[in-house]
């Protein structure tokens, strides 16, 4: 990764982390389905970074909204397994090639069907792990599910959306 790409990918997680605080931060869908852009910076992470470097991305990213929801390390843990999670999801459903060493996983690269095949189910897994740490003891185990599936599919579609609108296009979607 070169510095030009190192410092642009900053900048998008810092415009992320802040639209997420100061945009989205009260934005909840009926009560259930809550937007977690930021984790379109994680997602879309080149396919060569290391473990290690994107867990501690995910998790500084994680913690730094943590500190301005005021939820005591929820964003943190769930990003963090996330990105724990991320490098297996891409093995697994990685063309038969395999990826190039400097591409990214985004919707101009990989297209439609393939980028929601591979977003969805770690959003879904994001959702999880920060919904059971939420209602930890409180909550019923169908109100989990419930808020996890609607706010992975509203996070789903805000991904898609924003990379439609500002993100340039490589090939035809």
């Amino acid at each position: 990764m070169n510095i030009r790409t190192l410092i642009s990918f900053t900048l998008l997680l810092l415009l992320l982390g802040l639209v997420q605080i100061f945009l989205l931060k009260n934005l909840a869908l009926f009560g259930v389905a809550f937007g977690f852009l930021y984790l379109l910076g994680i997602l879309i992470l080149p396919t060569s970074i290391r473990t290690v470097p994107l867990l501690i991305i995910a998790f500084l990213l994680g913690f730094a909204l943590d500190v301005f929801y005021e939820t005591i390390g929820m964003h943190a843990a769930a990003a963090t397994a996330l990105a724990f999670v991320r490098p297996l999801w891409l093995k697994a459903t990685s063309p038969t090639g395999g990826y190039d060493e400097a591409e990214v996983p985004s919707l101009s690269e990989i297209g439609v069907g393939r980028f929601v095949s591979y977003a969805f189910p770690l959003i879904f897994l994001y959702s999880l792990v920060f919904f059971i740490a939420d209602q930890w003891g409180t909550g019923g185990f169908l109100g989990v599910i419930n808020k996890s599936l609607f706010s992975a599919i509203f996070t789903t579609l805000l991904v898609i959306l924003v990379q439609l609108l500002f993100f340039k296009r490589r090939r035809g979607i």
